[in-house]
């Protein structure tokens, strides 16, 4: 008998996220795209942050309810549940269907974050994901984010486990007084 694979989103929040968490404003609102179990809901509900996720799989959202809101769709196949909606804090791992970035850059209100971290081209000399759907191009998480400010941004090898990835951490401007530049620290947590 097959052992049915472990429930996507549980475990420890990803360094990548927690690293960069610090850029969320007190309290700001939170969406998480393709949230399996919440684990990042939990992190930042933890934080003080309302949250919603967004996933596919009815386990993962009943799992996901203890942190906040959740939305079960098929981002994939129906519409942009999000659309017209912005959000202090967008944060994505692991998730990549390339028609949902517009709507996923676009969920990022201004002064808010986006954290992203997903598979990249080479990771399918390692392991799976290994199809070119679901693996980015070099540069294309950058492109994506052309109307942002990229504070933070990592294209490579990650040895352990063994993963191509890429990852930005880029805010969205906000309409600010003239005078000093905005200060988003380069230091985690």
């Amino acid at each position: 008998m097959k052992e049915a694979a472990p429930m996507h989103g549980l475990g420890a929040p990803s360094e990548w996220i927690v690293r960069w968490s610090h850029l969320l404003a007190p309290g700001a609102t939170v969406l998480d795209v393709a949230c399996g179990a919440g684990r990042h809901m939990q992190w930042f509900a933890g934080r003080g942050h309302a949250v919603t996720g967004v996933d596919r799989s009815p386990e993962a959202i009943e799992a996901a309810r203890a942190f906040g809101h959740v939305v079960q769709a098929d981002i994939e196949g129906g519409p942009w549940p999000f659309a017209g909606q912005a959000f202090g804090g967008v944060i994505v791992t692991n998730y990549l269907w390339r028609p949902n970035l517009p709507g996923i850059v676009a969920a990022v209100a201004p002064g808010g974050v986006l954290l992203y971290e997903t598979f990249a081209a080479g990771n399918e000399t390692v392991g799976k994901p290994s199809r070119p759907d679901f693996l980015l191009r070099p540069g294309e998480l950058l492109a994506a984010c052309a109307g942002l400010r990229v504070v933070a941004y990592e294209d490579g090898f990650v040895a352990e486990p063994a993963r191509f990835v890429q990852r930005i951490a880029a805010i969205r401007p906000a309409a600010g007084l003239p005078g000093e530049p905005p200060r988003h620290l380069l230091k985690g947590n």
